[in-house]
């Protein structure tokens, strides 16, 4: 009896050894690079709007359960405590591996180096010596009923364990998307550079893209295009054919939209289109009033944005040729905030997809969403915490013009959109990033406009000094103009399941009509 209870006592050492050496090795690592470890755990699917509290409480936890465990009076408590903390370390992998979009890193020192599933193993092993421990424990300690109460100790903790995190998942989850504290996350490898092309000047733009082609613009010669294929490569010059009869044009853009160009300028105003196959102007879409954005929808209908509004301030409006009368402005759409000019300036988009029209503030952390009629959907939220417009307007020329007295803080620099995906090029910093990251990389954020939530944030990085001066979203690429080069980025599985293309709502709305039928068949 006397050697089975030395046994016993033996593994009991053995087991709280090796979760001292492990608590406070762990611990040690995360605390001494704690920096790191928040940003980590800003990144976590199940822990980043609990990143600040949590990066703190988990090494002291560690610590403490150590320090109980080397001493004899409170070693019950700390063998409980390794089961309840290794049974939410598990399950913390366990949603990780199986429900989370993407794979992040939380662990210091060696363990680190560990693969997610190998690390899961490891724990479940120093959950199964919890338990062992806690039961030689108990029969050391001579308890009596102990059979029956240590099992309901063991099971009560370990569904406890598993309780806490997934009420953490589940609660982070929602604020994350929803209700975002101003954390981003970065999956892995979301977007990968693939190539560039340097194009020697700097006067390009994006014109669209259709059918596997990617089309630039000039602003110093508008009437020439460039075409390539999706990999930069197969470049096509491309002349517009146009006899502009005396009009006087001032900044000239165009834009392709499916088997369609349009060329415009709204100082003028005008806007003609043609097809891509021989790039002639064929028709003009006449009554539009002057403008400072526009998008053509289709061969008929136009949103836009001038400066029709109180004050010359700015308003969005809907261009339909086929009705009396074609412009119907939508004035409740751009909110003053300052004087309706500089407050209300932004980025004008179109999803064809969605059929929705999106429209970014430059300086605010707003964007408006509404149907191809001009009708709010809603106004949602990007991440950051700039509800009011950073900037100051002077007045000159006794009130007749007006012009920002101030640097400017741009929020949202630039965006575009793709089906329900809506990306932006933030220039404000979040909770817990790395500097040098912003240093050498543009961050881009993307939101679902459908499910009206944040996903995730990818950087695009460049060489110092450079700048962003617009991007283009495709289902599987981002392309973007950086200084004088075009650079493209291939999306990894991470975004590309986040699109919800027409043949998907399609699918789903077929399902849900043959379930009907087959209800009503019953």
């Amino acid at each position: 009896m006397e050697s089975k209870a030395r046994f016993k006592s033996i593994v009991i050492e053995i087991i709280c050894c090796l979760y001292i050496l492990l608590f406070v090795y762990a611990a040690v690592s995360k605390l001494l690079d704690f920096e790191n470890f928040q940003v980590q755990l800003g990144q976590s699917p199940l822990l980043s709007a609990f990143a600040v509290w949590v990066a703190w409480l988990v090494p002291l936890i560690e610590l403490v359960i150590a320090l109980a465990l080397m001493i004899a009076k409170f070693r019950s408590i700390g063998l409980f405590g390794t089961l309840a903390l290794m049974t939410m370390f598990s399950v913390y992998i366990f949603i990780i591996l199986n429900y989370s979009s993407f794979i992040p890193c939380s662990c210091g020192g060696i363990l680190e180096k560990m693969t997610w599933e190998i690390h899961l193993v490891f724990n479940i092993v120093f959950v199964l010596l919890s338990v062992i421990a806690i039961i030689l424990n108990r029969q050391k300690a001579k308890t009596s009923n102990r059979s029956y109460a240590v099992a309901k100790q063991i099971a009560g903790t370990i569904v406890m364990s598993i309780s806490v995190v997934v009420v953490l998942f589940l609660s982070s989850e929602n604020i994350m998307h929803h209700n975002n504290p101003f954390l981003r996350r970065y999956p892995t490898h979301a977007a990968e550079f693939s190539g560039s092309v340097d194009l020697k000047f700097n006067s390009y733009y994006f014109a669209g893209f259709n059918a596997g082609r990617l089309y630039l613009g000039n602003y110093t010669s508008p009437s020439h295009v460039l075409a390539m294929n999706t990999d930069l490569k197969d470049r096509e010059p491309i002349e517009v054919s146009f006899n502009p009869k005396g009009i006087s044009f001032r900044a000239i853009t165009l834009a392709v939209r499916n088997s369609k160009f349009f060329l415009q300028d709204g100082s003028v105003p005008a806007l003609f289109s043609g097809n891509l196959k021989n790039w002639t102007i064929t028709k003009e879409l006449k009554g539009l009033p002057y403008f400072t954005r526009a998008i053509p929808i289709d061969s008929t209908h136009v949103v836009f944005r001038s400066n029709n509004a109180v004050n010359s301030a700015n308003v969005l409006g809907i261009y339909n040729a086929d009705t009396t009368p074609k412009i119907s402005y939508k004035r409740n759409l751009l909110q003053k905030q300052i004087d309706g000019i500089f407050d209300t300036d932004g980025t004008l988009l179109y999803s064809e997809e969605l059929q929705k029209i999106i429209y970014l503030y430059y300086y605010r952390n707003e964007f408006i969403v509404a149907n191809k009629n001009g009708s709010l959907d809603y106004r949602g939220n990007t991440i950051d915490t700039i509800k009011h417009a950073k900037i100051k307007v002077k007045s000159l020329k006794k009130g007749t013009e007006r012009a920002m007295s101030s640097p400017s803080f741009v929020v949202n620099a630039h965006a575009a959109v793709y089906n329900n995906l809506l990306f932006v090029h933030s220039k404000v910093k979040g909770q817990s990033e790395n500097e040098v990251l912003w240093e050498r990389s543009f961050i881009i954020d993307v939101y679902d406009l459908n499910s009206k939530s944040y996903l995730l944030s990818f950087p695009i990085y460049h060489h110092p000094g450079e700048k962003l001066n617009s991007f283009i979203v495709t289902q599987t690429r981002l392309y973007a103009l950086i200084g004088k080069s075009l650079a493209v980025y291939k999306f990894r599985d991470v975004i590309q399941k986040e699109f919800q293309t027409k043949q998907r709502q399609k699918s789903i709305k077929n399902i849900l009509i043959s379930i009907r039928k087959q209800i009503e068949h019953l």
